[in-house]
């Protein structure tokens, strides 16, 4: 079964991008050059902040659904460090 992975990338600014891939390697190595054009190349994301692996593509997006949900919620994420992934 392929694997699945819903990823943080973050920079040094500690802006936050969340996504996913089904290859966790390449989908950094494109962030960190810059070949991804929009949020994540405009911001400058580039670090790997946190990852999770899922066996099925439908649990990995719920998965980044969920999370992106509690990103709008105020204050949950003010901070990568304080939550421990950088």
């Amino acid at each position: 079964m392929k694997p699945y992975y819903v990823y943080f990338i973050t920079n040094a600014s500690h802006t936050l991008y969340v996504g996913v891939t089904n290859d966790l390697e390449r989908r950094v190595r494109q962030h960190q050059a810059g070949a991804i054009p929009g949020f994540t190349s405009k911001y400058n994301l580039h670090r790997l902040g946190y990852y999770e692996l899922w066996d099925s593509i439908s649990g990995a997006i719920a998965r980044e659904k969920e999370i992106k949900a509690w990103r709008r919620k105020k204050g949950c994420f003010t901070r990568i460090n304080e939550s421990g992934m950088a």
